[in-house]
């Protein structure tokens, strides 16, 4: 009777191991409207380099399950291999956390229909592009006049609309500032630190690294973001 009780705990200890193990991770659903046939790459940048996590192969169902290793939040990207197609729009970057998230989207368009559930840096990271994206449209205003100044000749038209590509820099620059401080519980701060504002003063990226919760310091990002600004710091010291 005890060698039953025991070998039985055993098995629920076997069984509560794995499921703990299974619940570990990234477990993301993929649907795209529309494939029929083709394959699905989630990849990771890793010093400018995309490493493949996983690929899925396409055959008939559009809703695509993948379970990955992804230990802390982090950026990721799901890409499409079109075959012979020459669409650029084969691309959708994500900012992936351990948890369920979803990703729909369509084979028509299939960065710009995407919607993505399951990660707060995601949600984030989507308020910080609608903000990136308002400058981006003033400052392709801003270079369409310039170029025709130029071409008009107008130097003092040129002069000005010059004076408003650095305001409109330097405004898009402070509220990408703003927005990782105040969001510094969450690794989209130092994320957008270091891939929207690595070259802004090094007093306002102090700001951003004073701003990280502990836990965030500590992540992938937030260890990047330490170190580099240690780098900027040694290399703009005055020089004996």
């Amino acid at each position: 009777m005890k060698k039953i009780i025991g070998t039985a705990a055993a098995v629920l200890l076997l069984v509560a191991c794995n499921k703990t193990e299974s619940e570990k991770g990234l477990h993301l659903s993929v649907k795209v409207d529309g494939l029929k046939q083709g394959k699905l790459y989630i990849h990771k940048i890793v010093d400018t380099t995309a490493v493949a996590l996983d690929s899925i192969i396409v055959t008939g169902n559009s809703e695509l399950k993948s379970d990955l290793a992804v230990e802390e939040p982090e950026m990721l990207y799901l890409s499409l291999n079109r075959g012979v197609s020459k669409s650029m729009d084969n691309m959708i970057p994500f900012f992936a956390e351990p948890g369920t998230m979803t990703i729909e989207t369509t084979l028509k368009e299939f960065y710009a229909k995407a919607k993505i559930t399951g990660s707060k840096n995601n949600d984030l990271y989507n308020d910080y592009k609608k903000i990136k994206e308002r400058y981006n449209d003033e400052q392709n205003k801003t270079l369409g006049f310039t170029l025709l100044a130029k071409k008009t000749n107008s130097l003092q038209k040129l002069d000005s609309l010059n004076q408003r590509a650095d305001k409109l820099k330097l405004r898009s620059y402070l509220d990408a500032i703003n927005f990782a401080v105040n969001n510094g519980k969450h690794e989209v701060a130092p994320y957008i630190a270091l891939t929207e504002i690595y070259d802004a003063n090094i007093k306002y990226l102090d700001t951003i690294h004073k701003s990280m919760s502990p836990e965030v310091a500590k992540s992938k990002y937030g260890k990047m973001l330490t170190e580099y600004i240690s780098k900027r710091k040694q290399e703009e010291q005055p020089q004996p």
